[in-house]
């Protein structure tokens, strides 16, 4: 038996033997804290005491996107990011969670050694709860996929590699 700070004896107070009253007084109580906005309530009742805190949620802050100083570094043109020695690269457009198939269990879009053309679906990117299709931007032969399925993406990670047709 666990002994109580809060009487004199030390003893557990009885509960209410009206068990969905009391629950029915701590649910108006909660629904009270949220309204008012009161993050701690305390109420006492003969031996029975009822402390009730809320969690802390988060601030959420927003913040204007600032620009970067810009420094010209060379006067020579770069290579094309998304196009490398072994061919063309789709990144993702955004942050989330790659699918490589439509659903659990069914085919993937493509596979490594599928062609592709351009504006057809290679893969899917959820983001907050919204399926967003992943298309081809160029034609080709899909020689490498970068990512498992369900792994999550970062704005600009390489998604595949896809060898273009000459």
């Amino acid at each position: 038996m666990t002994r109580n700070p809060d009487t004199p004896d030390g003893a557990r107070p009885e509960l209410p033997e009206d068990y969905a009253a009391l629950t029915a007084t701590v649910r108006e109580l909660v629904k009270v804290m949220r309204e008012g906005g009161i993050g701690w309530l305390e109420v006492r009742r003969g031996d029975l005491r009822i402390e009730l805190a809320a969690r802390e949620e988060p601030a959420v802050t927003f913040s204007a996107p600032t620009e970067a100083p810009v420094q010209a570094t060379s006067t020579q043109p770069t290579a094309d990011p998304a196009q490398d020695e072994e061919g063309h690269i789709i990144t993702s457009p955004m942050i989330g969670t790659f699918y490589a198939a439509p659903a659990p269990g069914e085919r993937p879009f493509v596979q490594v050694g599928d062609t592709v053309e351009v504006g057809q679906t290679v893969a899917i990117i959820e983001a907050m709860k919204i399926m967003n299709e992943i298309v081809a931007d160029v034609a080709g032969t899909v020689v490498e996929i970068m990512v498992r399925d369900a792994e999550p993406v970062e704005y600009g990670h390489p998604l595949m590699r896809i060898k273009p047709h000459a």
